[in-house]
């Protein structure tokens, strides 16, 4: 049975093969703004707004959802450019959540949208309720990740239904337009066969295909980046895990424990054959599930995604390769784009390609304030070598004088959000106030002050 590392690495080596894809054309940006006597109220303003975006005026026409990839440069190979996805479409919708508080666009053109965004994901292909990975947007049919990967993606499920359940919150009491939203969305949610995705046993299962059924054989082990999928499976009102699946499946019956020091920074757990890995893992769960006071028997979860920032960021410092651009004002190793495909960029040597993903430091900045704004505030001043239309493009390496103007909605999705959740909070009060979020943190064992209130 392989490991959820073999199958990273499985989703890093199809990405390098299929990189040049997929994506949505858009025109060339107009960087008008100028870096001197911008405070850092006003600068975190523009870059949630640029980022906001990519989900708003990017998004693909027909479904609202957000394009897996926008290419400045327009260069797809297949012209393949109506392809959408379900995870970064999750974390788009806590953005167009926030761009609606911050008046971005009005709170009728939200709603709208949202109207159309579930028109799409009540007819578009789900496999027990669970959602591929990609669709097309104008048909609503599953695109394959992968040959065998055509069914339900259970992870990309849960990321898009961290966002879908804070947008119920956010309209649960409206108009009878926003209750609608809301009842529909309940729908949704309730539908999702989270616990037949056990395949029988005490832990989940990240794919299910009709055609190859349980073939790829992924059982989701931590820690990574799923923890939001098995909070999500016991928060189900309708088809809930039992609390032994998480602490048997995720945690491996302690197993997830492993403590050791990096960087001269301590972390309690294991993280799937690495020391420490890319910074998404410290991101997708957390933007809707607020890391701040969150414990179970196994980790202190802010202190924990804390160190595991300040490792990233103290091994680029260090910077053992010596690459060039790497110092205190731009750190950050993520999964992203690459100088050759699409790389899980990590603080070793061994992942460690050159390479910064604006995302990996901005995402942080719920864990590292006074760190992240300094990187922020770097790239702004680079100009337009890394910022564009829609924020700060995916990736860029000094050393190789590598720059791309392209985007990657799992990677602007978790600059928007955290953003938005350092400025105020937001997103992980709609998500965490949601009844069912509440009750499978409490099934799972967790202490959040949310849950002591």
């Amino acid at each position: 049975m392989k490991s959820i590392s073999s199958y990273c690495l499985f989703l890093c080596l199809f990405l390098c093969l299929s990189l040049l894809t997929v994506g949505c054309s858009k025109n060339a940006p107009n960087n008008a703004e100028k870096s001197a006597g911008i405070t850092d109220e006003e600068l975190l303003d523009l870059v949630e707004r640029r980022t906001f975006n990519y989900f708003w005026d990017g998004a693909e026409p027909v479904s609202g959802l957000a394009c897996e990839r926008i290419h400045i440069d327009g260069d797809y190979p297949e012209h393949d450019q109506d392809v959408v996805t379900s995870g970064g479409s999750g974390f788009g919708i806590l953005a167009i959540l926030a761009g609606i508080e911050r008046q971005y666009i009005t709170k009728e053109q939200g709603l709208e949208r949202f109207e159309k965004i579930l028109t799409f994901l009540e007819n578009a292909d789900s496999f027990h309720g669970a959602f591929p990975h990609w669709w097309y947007g104008p048909t609503g049919k599953v695109k394959p990740f992968g040959q065998k990967d055509n069914g339900g993606d259970l992870v990309e499920t849960a990321f898009l239904f961290q966002g879908l359940l804070a947008a119920h919150q956010y309209y649960l009491n409206g108009s009878e337009r926003e209750k609608n939203v809301a009842a529909r969305i309940d729908r949704l949610w309730k539908r999702v066969e989270w616990d037949w995705y056990q395949h029988g046993e005490k832990v989940l299962y990240w794919h299910w295909s009709p055609e190859y059924e349980w073939v790829m054989n992924f059982p989701v082990r931590g820690y990574n980046e799923c923890l939001i999928m098995y909070v999500l499976a016991a928060a189900s009102p309708t088809h809930t895990i039992s609390a032994e699946t998480y602490h048997q499946g995720w945690a491996e019956n302690g197993a997830i424990v492993s403590p050791h020091t990096v960087e001269d920074f301590d972390l309690n757990m294991r993280y799937q054959g690495t020391l420490a890995g890319p910074l998404f893992w410290a991101h997708y769960s957390f933007l809707g599930l607020d890391p701040n006071g969150l414990k179970d028997r196994y980790a202190d979860y802010f202190q924990e995604m804390k160190n595991y920032t300040l490792i990233n960021r103290a091994y680029c410092i260090r910077n053992p390769k010596q690459y060039a651009g790497y110092g205190t004002d731009c750190w950050g190793l993520t999964a992203s784009y690459s100088v050759k495909g699409y790389a899980a960029h990590a603080p070793n040597e061994t992942n460690d390609r050159g390479v910064i993903s604006p995302t990996a430091a901005l995402s942080s900045i719920v864990y590292t304030p006074q760190e992240s704004m300094e990187v922020i505030r770097y790239l702004y001043n680079k100009g337009n070598a890394v910022w564009g239309k829609y924020g700060f493009y995916d990736a860029f390496s000094e050393t190789d004088s590598w720059y791309q103007p392209r985007y990657l909605a799992i990677d602007q999705g978790p600059t928007a959000v955290m953003l938005e959740n350092h400025r105020s909070g937001l997103l992980w009060k709609l998500f965490m106030s949601h009844p069912d979020v509440q009750a499978g943190l409490k099934k799972l064992g967790f202490e959040s002050p949310v849950l002591s209130q």
